[in-house]
């Protein structure tokens, strides 16, 4: 049944008994499976009480604002991109911050593998946010959750569901692993861009045209890369054109304004001020040293 809890947009499905009991027979889903499931948005004045606890392991997923749990004598803070998973059996509370109302994911879940994505600590777990977060596509995994249940109680959609919860479970307990996806995508992105500076350094390349040619703002493109290299992106740029600048020195009879104009610089003069300050030596004496 879905069931109302009275906050304006809430989300919330309670599976009958009677399904769960079949879930606990079933030999895909009764290593783990979702009792209840919701989401509660600006819940303000949310609150339970469980002298006795809960039969399954609840994972609270707050996004937004602030909320807090109470398990004996602990009490416990989240806040937004933070969750906690309460154990079975254990007397607990929970609430929302009256002044600012939490946003929560929130599933009631059992199975023999269930204690396996219990965490150890009684603190509340933070999801950092940043580039490689996939917080959207975690979201993305409760909605096949929530929708699914909300179609019918079909084997089809049960098992679906729950073969997701497990994926979604497994994205807070291997936050690192589960971020490696995007990790290699933004580590490709760079990758990229720096074999499109190596093929480009006779151009005048700006901070606008490398993001741009990354499909990325500046501000995520430069994070991103100083990430990945220690350094901003037109620094790298100069070290690239730099070190071609030492290739041509070495092995060509260019002049100087001819290598200059070969990575870039229409001016032989600020060539040579960037040569030296990266080089410590002028390009000149940079061919010279190498003849002597």
């Amino acid at each position: 049944m879905i069931k109302s809890d009275g906050f304006q947009d809430e989300r919330t499905v309670i599976l009958p008994e009677l399904i769960i009991e079949e879930l606990q027979e079933d030999p895909i889903s009764r290593s783990l499976y979702i009792t209840d499931i919701g989401f509660y948005p600006k819940a303000k004045d949310h609150l339970r009480k469980r002298p006795e606890g809960c039969k399954q392991y609840i994972l609270m997923y707050c996004v937004d604002g602030e909320g807090w749990i109470l398990m004996g004598n602990t009490r416990i803070i989240i806040n937004a991109n933070q969750y906690f998973i309460i154990s079975p059996n254990i007397t607990h509370s929970y609430g929302s911050s009256s002044k600012n109302p939490w946003s929560i994911y929130w599933i009631h879940f059992s199975g023999e593998n269930a204690a396996y994505y219990l965490e150890t600590t009684q603190e509340a777990q933070s999801i950092t946010t940043s580039g490689i977060s996939r917080i959207d596509e975690r979201l993305v995994l409760f909605e096949e959750m929530i929708q699914n249940l909300e179609m019918g109680y079909s084997k089809e959609n049960i098992t679906y569901a729950n073969i997701c919860l497990s994926h979604f479970l497994a994205s807070f307990r291997y936050l690192s692993q589960y971020r490696q996806v995007r990790k290699s995508q933004e580590k490709d992105l760079i990758e990229s861009s720096i074999h499109y500076m190596r093929k480009h350094l006779e151009e005048k390349l700006t901070l606008e045209d490398l993001a741009e040619q990354s499909n990325l703002s500046i501000a995520h493109y430069s994070m991103l890369f100083k990430q990945k290299t220690g350094r901003s992106p037109l620094n790298y740029l100069i070290q690239l054109k730099i070190q071609n600048a030492c290739r041509l020195l070495d092995h060509t009879h260019l002049n100087i304004k001819e290598i200059a104009i070969r990575i870039g610089y229409d001016d032989p003069y600020y060539f040579s001020r960037i040569f030296k300050k990266v080089m410590s030596l002028s390009p000149k004496e940079y061919r010279n040293k190498l003849k002597g």
